[in-house]
């Protein structure tokens, strides 16, 4: 999965997508964005969720490059308003100086994210669609190279409005607690994404959060989405920070529902 600071961003055909499918409605994903969609998945469904990413941040004297070669989500619905989400990542990072390689590299398996997301209200007139969602961030199950000392957790309000039959923006509000820092940190998302036709979407975002005892952190990102099929949806994504910190983000992926036909 994502990590829950490393992307805050929206997919048109996700959060905000206009396209139509059938009764069962428009895909809906919670990926790459970091803006969480209200959208719960049908009950009975499971919606799998897979891509790659790359970050480098730092300076040029010191910078920190990871590769995530498999980030998944898998979201169940359980409840007509209630999905169940569970998340893992496997990552390689890489340490230079001055351009040359040192220490040694990091690969594994991140902590297995366990969560759930849950329907408020659906938006009416100037009211948004409204879901809460949160992880726990277990550290038994991570590879020995990524395993911190302590559970992380967060938790968020997912927002959304539709501007017009094209548009829409959404946003998120929460908190969080890394598993490898125990910094309460306030996060937020806002996220703009249009329909260029019924399959492909572009979407630009601003995310980032500020930690209670150190400087705050945003940053962008941008993309598109290619609707496949009613159950096929691809992506790509492009980023940087806005502050110091991440100086790139290339994203690209799919999410692929698997249907209840009962």
């Amino acid at each position: 999965m994502k990590k829950i600071i490393l992307a805050l961003t929206i997919l048109l055909s996700s959060t905000v997508a206009i396209a139509q499918t059938d009764d069962i409605g428009a895909l809906v994903t919670d990926r790459p964005d970091a803006t969480e969609s209200p959208n719960i998945v049908s009950k009975g469904f499971l919606q799998i969720e897979t891509g790659g990413f790359y970050t480098e941040s730092g300076e040029d004297s010191f910078k920190t490059k990871e590769t995530v070669y498999n980030t998944t989500l898998l979201r169940y619905g359980l409840l007509d308003n209630l999905e169940l989400r569970l998340g893992i990542d496997y990552l390689t990072t890489e340490f230079e100086a001055n351009g040359e390689r040192v220490g040694e590299r990091l690969n594994g398996t991140s902590p297995l994210l366990l969560g759930a997301k849950i329907a408020i209200a659906e938006e009416n007139g100037w009211m948004p669609k409204i879901a809460i969602l949160g992880h726990l961030s277990l550290p038994f199950s991570a590879a020995s190279d990524y395993k911190p000392e302590n559970t992380g957790l967060d938790f968020r309000f997912s927002f959304d409005h539709t501007l017009t039959d094209k548009s829409g923006i959404a946003y998120n509000l929460g908190a969080k607690l890394d598993a490898g820092n125990p910094e309460l940190a306030y996060i937020y998302t806002l996220a703009y994404g249009y329909d260029l036709s019924s399959r492909i979407g572009v979407y630009a975002e601003l995310y980032g959060d500020f930690p209670e005892d150190t400087k705050a952190n945003h940053n962008w990102d941008a993309g598109f989405t290619y609707l496949a099929n009613d159950d096929l949806q691809f992506d790509l994504t492009l980023g940087s920070g806005i502050t110091d910190g991440q100086n790139l983000l290339l994203s690209a992926g799919l999410s692929y529902r698997i249907r209840n036909n009962k």
